[in-house]
């Protein structure tokens, strides 16, 4: 199926009402017309990070609710959901196999031992050195087998985490079958998580190995070419990447235009952010906020070293309720790749600031995707970071039914759905681009689609912006009134 050119709601089962079917009666009674797609985070029976060790994946947690529900938000919106190709939990039913039978479980070349991958059975530090890691460690963890052995098993993330060996026939057959399940309970779009880090190779960083990741890559689109199903490989590093991916027609994600905007409402300098509008791929999904942080490795050479450094430190001092400490070890950061706060507490809580940063999103060429907690303007929930000491909790607030309808009804909250109506509905966002400056300090943004022209001016020291339109049925232009 197509996916519409509609905002997307990024949510987990769980944090807008408490499982599918209160989500479901959200999308239904208020956000209608606001969103046209869902992606929903994992939502498989998992043993860590938050959904993303999964352990089975024709299974929906049933705190969450059944694949019932799934179909039928489905059936409404465009669906996206996930699929772990780095990895896979370490209770699975595969890795457990393993454990048991070692060599003659027949899932033993699902993964990657290292006395199989490293000539002398380990790495040499020179090969620890090359690898590429967010971690300081070597990518293992120690797996004791029933037989009372031990090996080494490559573990890029967390020790729930087990990498997959996407090279062999069995891992292969797992990731058709499990994509194909997936792509029959109505899924649009498959979210590929962790992709990067999927081929490892011999004497290479093991992220993003060419030629291999094109093969894997294509791999993955036949498997749903028969479903008419499209997958969405997320990559967090240099932005030429997501580039040399629209290059080739798949989707990307946009992760510089967070950082980038920050930057741009922080010092009101329009140059940085005019650069990227004017070269950033158009088949991608645009994001400020995601269950992540916000991606700081991404706008490497988009902003310069001082520049990215500027924008950390006005964070600090001008976010609310955000400190340097919550991302450092002590909530479980082991660096700074992606900084942890909500895009509406990353604006001082300023109303005006944000709408600005979401009406600049929503004219960025791509689909726009709002996380659940910007969806409602949440601020850093510093009650469940320091619960946790888990950095990205800060933004991943738990929304009851009645707080989640309780925080609709702010007229920030309602004005942010009319632009999110708006871009829905307005037909020039189906049209040709076009990005100018306006002074030092302004944007113009033009999208123009025969008769339909929509036109944001904004600027971005003061936060002022106006939206018009071309309204072809009493032939004039309108301007779009927040209320």
């Amino acid at each position: 199926m197509t996916v519409r050119n509609q905002m997307m709601l990024i949510t987990y089962s769980d944090s807008l009402g408490k499982n599918l079917q209160e989500l479901k009666y959200l999308l239904e009674k208020h956000l209608r017309g606001v969103v046209g797609g869902v992606h929903i985070l994992p939502f498989y029976p998992s043993s860590a990070d938050r959904g993303f060790a999964p352990i089975d994946y024709r299974a929906v947690d049933p705190a969450f609710g059944t694949y019932e529900d799934i179909v039928a938000l489905g059936a409404e919106f465009d669906l996206m959901v996930d699929f772990m190709i780095n990895h896979i939990s370490r209770q699975s039913s595969y890795f457990q196999d393993f454990k048991a039978k070692k060599d003659k479980s027949k899932y033993r070349d699902m993964f990657i031992r290292y006395k199989d991958f490293w000539p002398n059975g380990e790495p040499t530090e020179a090969d620890i050195k090359r690898i590429y890691r967010r971690k300081p460690r070597a990518p293992y963890v120690d797996v004791h087998f029933a037989d009372g052995t031990s090996e080494k098993i490559w573990c890029t993330f967390d020790e729930e985490q087990i990498d997959l060996n996407v090279n062999t026939e069995v891992t292969r057959e797992f990731i058709r079958s499990s994509l194909g399940f997936l792509a029959q309970k109505n899924a649009a779009i498959i979210r590929l998580d962790a992709f990067a880090y999927a081929t490892k190779k011999l004497g290479t960083s093991c992220f993003f190995v060419e030629p291999e990741v094109w093969e894997l890559l294509e791999f993955a689109k036949d498997v749903l070419k028969p479903y008419n199903v499209e997958i969405l490989p997320e990559i967090h590093e240099h932005y030429t990447i997501q580039l040399e991916l629209a290059k080739r027609g798949y989707w990307v994600y946009d992760f510089s235009l967070p950082m980038l905007l920050l930057y741009s409402l922080y010092s009101g300098d329009n140059q940085r952010l005019l650069h990227w509008l004017r070269i950033c791929p158009h088949k991608q999904f645009t994001t400020l906020d995601t269950h992540d942080g916000i991606g700081v490795v991404d706008v490497k050479d988009l902003l310069t070293e001082e520049e990215i450094e500027q924008t950390k430190e006005y964070l600090f001092s001008r976010g609310a309720n955000v400190k340097p400490i919550y991302n450092t070890t002590a909530y479980n950061n082991l660096d700074v790749y992606q900084l942890n706060c909500t895009y509406y507490s990353a604006l001082g809580n300023n109303d005006d600031a944000y709408l600005l940063a979401r009406a600049i999103q929503f004219f960025t060429p791509g689909i726009p995707q709002v996380y659940y907690v910007g969806l409602l303007a949440g601020e850093n929930d510093i009650q469940l970071l320091e619960e946790t000491k888990v950095g990205r909790n800060i933004n991943r607030h738990y929304y009851s039914l009645e707080e989640a309808e309780e925080n609709m009804e702010r007229p920030v909250v309602q004005q942010l759905f009319q632009l999110m109506r708006f871009r829905n509905s307005y037909p020039a966002f189906d049209g040709q681009f076009s990005a100018e400056p306006i002074g030092d300090h302004g944007l113009r943004l033009t999208w123009q689609n025969e008769v339909h022209r929509a036109v944001l001016e904004s600027d971005l020291k003061s936060h002022h912006f106006k939206i018009s339109y071309w309204d072809p049925e009493v032939q004039q232009e309108q301007h779009l009134t927040l209320k």
